[in-house]
């Protein structure tokens, strides 16, 4: 029996941001955490839980991605492995990177499914909890407008800003559509009532 071919590596937003610091230097995992929160890629990559990132450095070894470079130690903390890129691994970032820029990923986030099920709720409920949701998108609006300002005044180069010009454009747009929803509820122009929802629920199930 021929044994099968070694699948390939999984890609996730956070493996490739520790390959790509450790195309920088030699880190150990509180190295990475620390630059992934100094370089403000915390809005992209979720570092909050430490476990997954030991995870991920875990698998990123396992599949020779990275190896081990050697043993760090300071006076305040103790013995820590240090991880390098290795070659396999410079290949495999620049594979996911053109991927993940080229190729729209199908994804699943929170709010288009919650969309999916309002019906559950009755218009006033809809336009109280997005209204919240306007509120909290303009405090991150103006945090994103904040951060973008200092990355500028700190002269860098646009390049390292472009995740945070993303992340403006897209929160922006999302704030304008919530906004306009709901201010379509509170006027009348989108409404439902239990009835609809009931004859809907009822109603002949199409083959």
């Amino acid at each position: 029996m021929t044994p099968s071919a070694p699948s390939a590596p999984r890609s996730s937003p956070l493996a490739l941001t520790v390959l790509a610091l450790l195309h920088y230097k030699p880190l150990h995992p509180y190295g990475i955490q620390r630059l992934v929160k100094d370089w403000g890629k915390e809005q992209v990559v979720n570092v909050r839980q430490r476990a997954s990132l030991y995870r991920t450095i875990e698998r990123l070894n396992g599949d020779g991605l990275i190896a081990v470079h050697g043993t760090g130690r300071d006076q305040q903390y103790p013995e820590r492995t240090v991880y390098e890129v290795t070659d396999a691994g410079r290949e495999t970032t620049r594979t996911w990177l053109e991927e993940m820029l080229s190729a729209p990923k199908r994804e699943f986030p929170e709010f288009p499914a919650a969309l999916s099920n309002l019906l559950l709720l009755m218009p006033e409920e809809v336009t109280d909890v997005l209204e919240r949701r306007v509120g909290a998108l303009a405090v991150k609006l103006d945090g994103l407008e904040a951060a973008l300002t200092a990355e500028t005044e700190r002269g860098l180069p646009r390049v390292t800003r472009l995740e945070t010009e993303y992340l403006r454009a897209v929160t922006a747009a999302e704030l304008e559509w919530v906004r306009a929803v709901a201010e379509d509820l509170r006027a009348g122009r989108l409404s439902w009532s239990k009835e609809q929802l009931d004859a809907l629920a009822t109603g002949p199930v199409q083959e």
